[in-house]
């Protein structure tokens, strides 16, 4: 067959995702406070926009101006109990209006048409809401290890200025060290070890490799190792849980032989075979509870006193209240969020210096350009995080009038069809947020949950609540009348869920229940602790 050239007209469809469009995906994933992060670097690269500070000179000027383009990403959106969901009213939707331009972004009310970031794009105007009582970065307490106050002439110190450097277990062990030891190749030695110690407080690294590593034997390893480990905290440099145990009993000199052998067979003791460890450790009942409540007492990560991470704040993306009407209100988080303008003013009066400088031109106009995609997104992003929030709303209302036994099986595809977008958008809105609630603050992932089948045929139940029920049902259990996962499953039928034992094991390993011979052991041994008490 001859081979040939020619030219053939095709015609097709396909996405493609430009980088306005990478940009309002990136955006729609993030929380508040990544969202800010986000921001603030696109502020000091980009300056054609400015901060929105709402009351400074900046935003005063702008308004008496009138030629800055304001495009706010908070809003609200309400939930009526008995209809369900109620629209913004026609006449609460506004244009946003370009002042030096004849740019015009149709409102909510205009274009009833829904953003979806995967197949459309478009804009809706969220209705604003001035003095609402939100929870924000700004009422949350922020923590540091900066010591040193502040720089003169601060107004406001933080708490994190006031606060002294925390001391290191290292520093803490380094310290007993230089007083304790005086050789100088035990200290070398000493050194090494200390540096090999975990967060917990153990020995993480090999004695073998690091007496290779010195050009030393294990033997003097060893001995310079037993000379650490009793430094402060007591316990510190184990290798495993019982060296721990054992140097803490004995720097309380309770490590007798009846106390090591209870040592050495703790997996006895964690299932509560008591029977068992009497004989092996040739003690009565009485003897076996104090020496149990002796281990109890010890602290079995004794450097996590030195070094605890400092915990970050969870900050709500969305706020649901209750308003005055009985209906519940949702809201972004609008201490959290950014706003921008974009000054058009400083564009047009930059321009004309710019306009004979092709290089500079291009660049204030691709400036202009990523600023107005930049505040469109925004917008985009809290609409489109409102109509998923209160879609959520909707469909769990039982959970928010009377709790998690009412939590209804959800999954993204019912979000989606009933807001007409796609699943991973919503799976996108719904990634990394969190929402403040009356009952508490929780992922908007923790709304999802898979369906279990009712018993009489009626409407299915949520994982979730299933969960909780087999939890409350354990914890209201007797001493004596423990109930095996039969027995839950039966319970469960009677109440109208059809669940499988192997469903009712798996959810109370996942909620870290033991089995039901385990807590036969541990209440009975609870009871004989109270009695002898």
């Amino acid at each position: 067959m001859a081979l040939s050239q020619r030219l053939d007209l095709r015609q097709g469809q396909s996405l493609v995702l430009t980088p306005q469009l990478q940009q309002a995906i990136k955006l729609l994933q993030l929380n508040n406070l990544e969202l800010a992060e986000y921001v603030e670097g696109e502020l000091a690269q980009n300056p054609l926009l400015e901060r929105d500070d709402g009351d400074g000179p900046a935003a005063l000027e702008a308004a008496a101006a009138d030629n800055l383009t304001r495009h706010d990403d908070d809003g609200e959106r309400r939930i009526d109990e008995g209809d369900g969901f109620v629209e913004m009213p026609e006449d609460g939707g506004r244009d946003t209006v370009d002042r030096t331009s004849s740019e015009v972004v149709p409102s909510a009310a205009e274009d009833p048409s829904d953003v979806d970031y995967d197949n459309n794009w478009g804009s809706a105007t969220v209705q604003e809401t001035d003095g609402v009582a939100a929870i924000g970065a700004g009422d949350l307490a922020s923590w540091g290890t900066v010591g040193g106050g502040g720089a003169p002439g601060d107004d406001e110190f933080g708490l994190e200025q006031t606060m002294a450097d925390s001391k290191t277990l290292r520093d803490h062990l380094l310290e007993q060290m230089s007083v304790e030891m005086q050789d100088t190749r035990e200290r070398l030695v000493a050194a090494h070890l200390i540096d090999m110690v975990d967060a917990a407080g153990y020995l993480a690294g090999d004695i073998d490799a690091l007496a290779e590593q010195l050009g030393t034997d294990v033997d003097e390893i060893e001995r310079v190792l037993k000379r650490v480990q009793r430094f402060d905290p007591a316990g510190v440099l184990a290798r495993d849980l019982r060296e721990c145990l054992a140097l803490q009993l004995a720097d309380i000199d309770r490590l007798d032989p009846c106390m090591a052998a209870l040592i050495e067979n703790l997996d006895m003791l964690g299932r509560r075979e008591l029977a068992a460890l009497k004989k092996v450790c040739r003690v009565d009942d009485e003897d076996l509870f104090d020496m149990i409540a002796e281990i109890k007492a010890l602290n079995p990560k004794p450097g996590e006193a030195f070094e605890r991470p400092v915990e970050q704040p969870v900050v709500p993306d969305v706020i649901i209240r209750r308003g005055p009407d009985g209906n519940w209100i949702v809201e972004l988080n609008s201490d959290t969020l950014p706003r921008v303008l974009v000054n058009n003013a400083y564009y047009a009066e930059v321009s004309k210096v710019a306009s004979k400088d092709r290089k500079a031109k291009e660049y204030l106009s691709e400036c202009l350009q990523s600023a107005n995609w930049l505040t469109r997104s925004l917008h985009q992003r809290a609409t489109t995080i409102l109509k998923v929030s209160s879609e959520i709303v909707r469909q769990q209302d039982g959970f928010f009038e009377h709790g998690i036994q009412h939590l209804r099986p959800l999954v993204l595809r019912d979000i989606a069809d009933a807001i007409g977008m796609h699943e991973s958008t919503v799976s996108r809105v719904t990634s990394n947020k969190f929402v403040a609630t009356p009952r508490g603050l929780f992922e908007l992932k923790y709304f999802f949950t898979s369906a279990i089948a009712s018993a009489a045929g009626g409407e299915a139940h949520s994982a979730e609540s299933v969960r909780h029920r087999i939890k409350t049902l354990i914890d209201g259990e007797a001493p004596n009348a423990i109930l095996s996962d039969d027995r839950i499953v039966d319970l469960l039928r009677a109440d109208g869920v059809d669940i499988a034992r192997r469903t009712v094991a798996k959810y109370r390993e996942a909620l870290r229940i033991p089995s039901s011979v385990q807590r036969r052991r541990e209440k009975a041994g609870q009871a004989a602790l109270t009695a002898r008490r």
